[in-house]
């Protein structure tokens, strides 16, 4: 009985060994959905966003794990944050500097609506207020060319662009 214990303990140990080639993860790659942040400037304006970016991993997000016609946090975790370092116009609506929140409400067709939250440290959107929205706009999504595996966010000169899965959502700022 013994003996075979031994044995058990010691096929256990080797199982956790890691070979010392290989690097060991680091903490945020391990992650099933690891931060990531997305700078750059639109015009003079410096924009930050900071997310969470889950994978696809087979399954349908828009209409699927997504529901259409409810408030996403446009990331996975903590609620995605937009900050912006001077005041901009959002889709034609002016937006003042300040870190927001940022919320999408997926749709089947037609437009989608994107939230600029006055509260940007919240958990999910579990505690998401309506009332305490900056500004909301409709934006029109557009099929991309390829899969998104990951989310990812794209600051550009005319804006900010959400992709992931098969979509591409473009958010026109000046």
């Amino acid at each position: 009985m013994a003996f075979g214990l031994t044995l058990g303990l010691a096929g256990a140990a080797h199982a956790q060994t890691t070979p010392a080639n290989m690097p060991a993860p680091t903490k945020e790659a391990a992650k099933p959905s690891p931060a990531a942040t997305a700078t750059g400037k639109i015009g003079t304006t410096e924009v930050t966003v900071n997310y969470s970016s889950p994978g696809v991993k087979g399954r349908k997000i828009f209409g699927g794990l997504e529901p259409y016609g409810k408030v996403w946090r446009a990331g996975a975790n903590e609620a995605t944050t937009v900050e912006f370092s001077k005041a901009v116009t959002v889709e034609g609506k002016a937006l003042p500097a300040g870190k927001y929140g940022f919320f999408v409400i997926p749709a089947e067709s037609g437009q989608w609506t994107v939230i600029f939250n006055k509260v940007p440290n919240q958990w999910g959107a579990f505690k998401y207020d309506e009332k305490q929205d900056a500004l909301r706009v409709l934006v029109t999504p557009r099929k991309s060319a390829t899969l998104t595996e990951r989310l990812v966010y794209e600051v550009t000169p005319t804006g900010l662009v959400l992709r992931w899965e098969n979509i591409e959502l473009p958010v026109a700022i000046k």
